[in-house]
């Protein structure tokens, strides 16, 4: 069974619906119990991190999903739930993430090139690093697979822990991952096949 964090921020029922299509069972839950009985963790996220960072501590949900990391589930944090893996966040402040990641988040602008448009949203295609064997998160993906982003601010300075990257005019990291905890910048829930593919892939890590 997956268990998707609800803290109060999140596409809970795309996931939740995605995964039933490949044919998995998942629970959308704040039950710490239920949490820890489950065979894999997703942390959803969607708005600004601050907002986010602080339901995720009222809702009591952090020491859990801190807890769970640390027995070596496999956890996958997505777009903003991939945000909140890294040590902290500059997004209109700075502020506290969970430190499961080496890393920062910190704005697009000042990366890409001026014209193009803030937030990045739609389409792009995936490369993965030379530098380290491919991750088992893309064991049914191609380099060149498209998946469906919508982000102002990304991870950098992730270093070894990066396992794909996209081209928005400048290279921009689409996926991290150190050991059981991974992350994903774009939706797989929103990337059509390629995203299920993935799906799929984190229900056999």
């Amino acid at each position: 069974m997956i268990a998707i964090i609800d803290y109060g921020v999140g596409n809970l029922f795309s996931l939740r619906s995605s995964f039933e299509f490949i044919g998995e069972s998942a629970v959308v839950t704040r039950d710490a119990a239920t949490i820890h009985a489950a065979d894999r963790v997703i942390l959803p996220g969607v708005g600004a991190f601050e907002d986010a960072a602080r339901k995720l501590r009222e809702s009591g949900m952090r020491e859990v999903v801190l807890a769970e990391a640390a027995s070596g589930k496999p956890l996958l944090g997505i777009c903003l739930g991939m945000q909140m893996l890294f040590e902290r966040s500059f997004e209109y402040g700075e502020h506290e993430g969970l430190a499961l990641i080496p890393g920062e988040v910190l704005p697009i602008e000042p990366v890409i090139p001026a014209g193009y448009k803030i937030p990045h949203i739609g389409w792009n295609a995936l490369k993965f690093p030379t530098v380290r064997e491919k991750s088992p998160l893309f064991k049914y993906t191609q380099p060149g697979e498209h998946v469906y982003f919508v982000h102002s601010f990304a991870g950098m300075k992730c270093g070894a822990d990066t396992i794909a990257v996209t081209e928005y005019g400048a290279e921009l990291t689409a996926a991290v991952q150190r050991a059981n905890v991974y992350g994903t910048q774009f939706h797989p829930e929103k990337s059509g096949n390629v995203g299920l593919g993935i799906l799929r892939a984190f229900c056999e890590v």
